[in-house]
């Protein structure tokens, strides 16, 4: 019985790994993509991390509130210099297809009464990003979904033209929906199933080599260099990444894409907004065959 009892309290071996070991680049990707698989990080979220309060709100991991007391140094960077935010996390809807044809099912879902519309002069030429309410499909003034952002593809000649709306995550799924009904898209017929970023057989074995006791970790990590998981986020907060993010309407041939997450999107305020433009974006020169 002294025996017995001598073998249950036994602790058992530790596997955690020491600091080093966590460091190492194999280990972070891996865990940073464990950690992602239920609330998305959007691409600055190392450094709100460590410098904000986070919360999870739909789908994302968001900065909520500074850890800091930096209001002043924020209000300051609006007023006198640049102030940047990450609003990554708004959706992104992509149109394509005739011009006439996107303007006269859009009018359905938007009027004239609250202001700019999708064909104002100004954002149709894509110089310009607009903004409009959007409605159920015939319904206005009733049944208002939200405010969206849009802005168009300037024309390249050909007839098809593409157009963005943003929107807040949390009208995504009613935007999309009445988006669908009008053009009359219909799901496609073979859902297009991407591989997930890491499955949780790999990083078993990501984690059984460096935690397997008696081996040696550094001959391991060098077989585990070629190996080393690609952060790859498919999908977003809103969306599930098994699910279909495009559509095709077989009547008016207009195709909507879903492009949250692949387009990052930033807002800079203040003053020396502009001059930080132009010496972080460089024009490119244009190259005609």
């Amino acid at each position: 019985k002294q025996a017995e009892k001598a073998i249950h309290q036994k602790k058992e071996q530790s596997k955690s790994k020491c600091r080093k070991a966590r460091r190492r680049h194999i280990n972070l990707v891996a865990e940073f993509n464990r950690r992602q698989r239920k609330n998305i990080w959007l691409e600055t979220h190392i450094w709100h991390a460590k410098r904000f309060h986070m919360v999870k709100k739909w789908g994302y991991c968001l900065g909520n509130s500074p850890t800091e007391k930096c209001y002043r140094a924020c209000y300051r960077a609006m007023t006198k210099h640049c102030l940047l935010q990450d609003l990554s996390y708004y959706c992104c809807l992509e149109l394509t297809g005739k011009e006439n044809e996107l303007l006269k099912q859009l009018t359905q879902i938007c009027s004239i009464d609250t202001g700019l519309t999708f064909g104002e002069a100004c954002c149709l030429s894509g110089r310009f990003e607009g903004s409009v309410n959007l409605y159920r499909a015939d319904h206005y003034p009733e049944d208002m979904l939200g405010p969206v952002t849009f802005i168009w593809k300037p024309r390249d000649g050909s007839e098809n033209r593409q157009l963005w709306i943003w929107m807040h995550p949390a009208l995504k799924q009613d935007v999309l929906g009445e988006l669908k009904a009008i053009f009359q898209c219909s799901e496609p017929e073979e859902t297009y199933i991407p591989e997930p970023a890491t499955t949780s057989v790999q990083e078993e074995k990501q984690m059984d080599v460096v935690l397997s006791v008696g081996k040696k970790r550094k001959k391991e990590d060098k077989e585990g260099e070629k190996a080393v998981p690609v952060k790859k986020i498919i999908g977003d907060g809103t969306r599930d990444p098994f699910q279909s993010y495009t559509w095709i309407s077989q009547t008016t041939g207009v195709v909507i894409s879903d492009r949250s997450m692949e387009i990052l999107r930033y807002r800079l305020i203040g003053p020396l907004s502009h001059s930080v433009l132009t010496e972080t974006l460089k024009a490119a020169s244009l190259q005609t065959v």
